[in-house]
């Protein structure tokens, strides 16, 4: 799903907040000082043939063996790895065809999980929501890095907390959608958030 918004070749920034087998991807651009948005999508991040158990892949696990347990979980990082760098590449190539210089990226993230092994993550239930939810905002930043774009990671808990320095816009963001229309809810807000923080750390 995709909503590009027009085709001035620009200087963007792109920013990524991710899901389970998804993510909210928004470009930006700064236009007299003020954002502007490029072009904002859905990114699938595992491939369809693969939906039904690598979306969730230490649950899809539970009750397997333990060396089965473990083969399906890296089969899922490595089906999450491949299809967002697929997703991610075919984005940055559509973005630099249409002229942008794209500055860099950001992903959102989880918080650090300590190295459980899959046999103790599966024993916590909580643990396997944390797993997952890691899997995928490690799979996008690979991506990026892939692209050969400068990478920004942001844990998403400290977002609201940046300094005004970093990302001296965050007032101008729900104003984004407010012309663009929808979809532009809290995912959106949050991938331009920390596609910005580009354009702060270039400040300094």
């Amino acid at each position: 799903m995709r909503h590009s918004m027009g085709s001035e070749a620009m200087k963007v920034a792109i920013g990524f907040k991710a899901h389970s087998g998804w993510a909210a991807a928004v470009a930006v651009a700064l236009q007299d000082e003020h954002p502007r948005l490029i072009d904002r999508r859905r990114l699938e991040l595992v491939a369809t043939h693969d939906a039904a158990w690598a979306r969730q892949p230490y649950h899809a696990a539970e009750g397997m063996t333990p060396s089965q347990a473990d083969a399906l979980v890296q089969r899922g990082m490595a089906a999450a790895r491949e299809a967002s760098a697929s997703s991610v590449d075919r984005w940055v190539c559509q973005l630099r065809e249409a002229g942008h210089d794209i500055a860099g990226g950001s992903v959102l993230t989880a918080p650090p999980m300590p190295a459980w092994t899959t046999a103790q993550i599966l024993a916590v239930h909580i643990r396997m929501h944390q797993a997952e939810g890691k899997l995928f905002p490690d799979a996008l930043a690979a991506a990026v890095a892939a692209c050969g774009l400068p990478l920004g990671l942001i844990p998403e808990r400290a977002l609201d907390q940046l300094e005004p320095a970093a990302c001296p816009w965050a007032e101008d963001i729900a104003s984004l959608g407010r012309w663009a229309g929808p979809p532009w809810g809290a995912d959106q807000k949050h991938a331009a958030m920390a596609a910005l923080v580009v354009f702060g750390a270039r400040l300094h």
